[in-house]
């Protein structure tokens, strides 16, 4: 079968415009695999706004008295300068003293899991000169933390003010939880030394920049209780980053 000249021009041109649209939707498609979609569920009386890591994933953030925290926790893999954080699946490979890492709980590969916890990093990658948090960002102080939590006023009850309302994550019975700061604190757990999960969906735990007798310390808010807490804990530990806004 034979075509004109214009026929054939015809039909490449429909093939360039599929390819063309093809190309774009597994570009669109790849975006949508990196960053996945939360299914937190933010005040939808308060006014976010966003940040953008070096990851290409966004966050939303609140604005809290004087300081902007981040209202999801951190979830990049790579370092401000781009260069990449190692994931420590295995167990044995996440209880090597002294290595940076990062990881999904139960090193799930599901976006929107990830997109809704975070991930969970040990101290040598919160603390590494290659700076984790994104530019115009930086890991809390436990003063910066106290600071958040002078502003919320009754410290019986501002854990309660910073859960995530409702028991789509957290479990029963969320003590207190309101959101009301807008600040949507998930229970995205920890990761013990030895490379054990722990705790989803009961407890959220955060590392700050501060350091106590060799410890990292870090801020938390549990399901059983209305409140917040500071503690410290050895430096292997896996648990989230909520970065703050530099002034």
């Amino acid at each position: 079968m034979k075509y004109s000249l214009k026929t054939i021009g015809m039909i490449l041109f429909i093939l360039s415009i599929d390819l063309f649209y093809s190309c774009k939707k597994a570009e669109e498609n790849t975006v949508n695999l990196t960053n996945g979609k939360t299914t937190a569920v933010f005040n939808s009386n308060k006014t976010y706004g966003t940040m953008t890591d070096q990851d290409g994933n966004v966050y939303k953030t609140i604005s809290l008295g004087t300081q902007t925290w981040m209202a999801e926790n951190l979830r990049t893999t790579k370092y401000r300068n781009g260069e990449a954080i190692l994931e420590g699946t295995a167990n044995s490979a996440w209880s090597i003293i002294g290595t940076s890492s990062f990881c999904n709980y139960n090193n799930t590969e599901n976006n929107d899991t990830i997109a809704t916890f975070g991930r969970l990093y040990n101290w040598s990658a919160v603390s590494d000169s290659r700076n984790i948090a994104p530019s115009g960002w930086h890991l809390p102080t436990d003063a910066e933390w106290s600071t958040l939590i002078t502003f919320l006023g009754d410290v019986s009850v501002d854990g309660g003010k910073l859960k995530e309302l409702n028991l789509l994550h957290w479990a029963t019975p969320n003590l207190g939880a309101d959101n009301s700061t807008g600040f949507t604190a998930l229970p995205s757990g920890e990761r013990d030394n030895d490379g054990t999960f722990t705790g989803l969906g009961y407890l959220a735990t955060w590392w700050s920049s501060s350091e106590y007798k060799g410890y990292g310390m870090y801020r938390y808010v549990y399901y059983e209780g209305p409140g917040e807490g500071v503690n410290f804990t050895f430096k292997g530990i896996g648990m989230a980053v909520r970065c703050v806004k530099d002034l």
